[in-house]
């Protein structure tokens, strides 16, 4: 494990070297961040990592995105997201695999109550619908190692919340 200073990134290359796979899930939010320290962290850094990534020789990249990730979204989160979505294709990995999520269920060290309270709707929703509007955070991880340890369809695999939940249950 290796603590680098995002800001500087660049300076902290040799981490990035001899990996194989790498797996990004990195992300902030526009509450914590203000909406130019959100693009940064989860833009911006997002992108510098797989390009550090990929110059040190890794092949397959796995990123955490966001269900709806569009890069002509007026939407700001979905918008960075399409826009790393599309940067880290860019990079040119052997492979790339994209894991769109819904609502994250996951508990939080911080107080976020409005995220606490969708995530109790959506909670009770998932006894209905499972793979619909939300997934485990175990779920996700799982997903992502799964999806590095069976053949990709493509160069770029793009998971949707239903594929999410199936491939997390592997």
């Amino acid at each position: 494990q290796a603590v680098v200073d995002f800001e500087r990134l660049g300076e902290h290359a040799a981490v990035f070297q001899g990996h194989d796979v790498g797996f990004c899930c990195l992300g902030t939010t526009r509450a914590k961040a203000g909406a130019d320290g959100f693009v940064r962290v989860d833009r911006d850094y997002v992108a510098q990592a797989a390009e550090l990534a990929r110059a040190g020789g890794c092949k397959h990249f796995v990123l955490q995105s966001s269900q709806g990730a569009n890069a002509q979204s007026r939407f700001l989160y979905l918008r960075v997201k399409g826009e790393v979505e599309n940067l880290v294709q860019a990079v040119g990995f052997d492979r790339c695999t994209i894991l769109r999520p819904a609502v994250l269920l996951c508990k939080r060290q911080e107080s976020r109550p409005m995220e606490w309270i969708t995530q109790q709707f959506l909670g009770v929703v998932a006894r209905f619908c499972p793979t619909a509007y939300s997934v485990p955070v175990e779920t996700v991880a799982r997903a992502m190692v799964a999806s590095v340890l069976q053949p990709g369809k493509g160069k770029v695999d793009v998971l949707e919340n239903r594929a999410i939940h199936e491939l997390g249950k592997a």
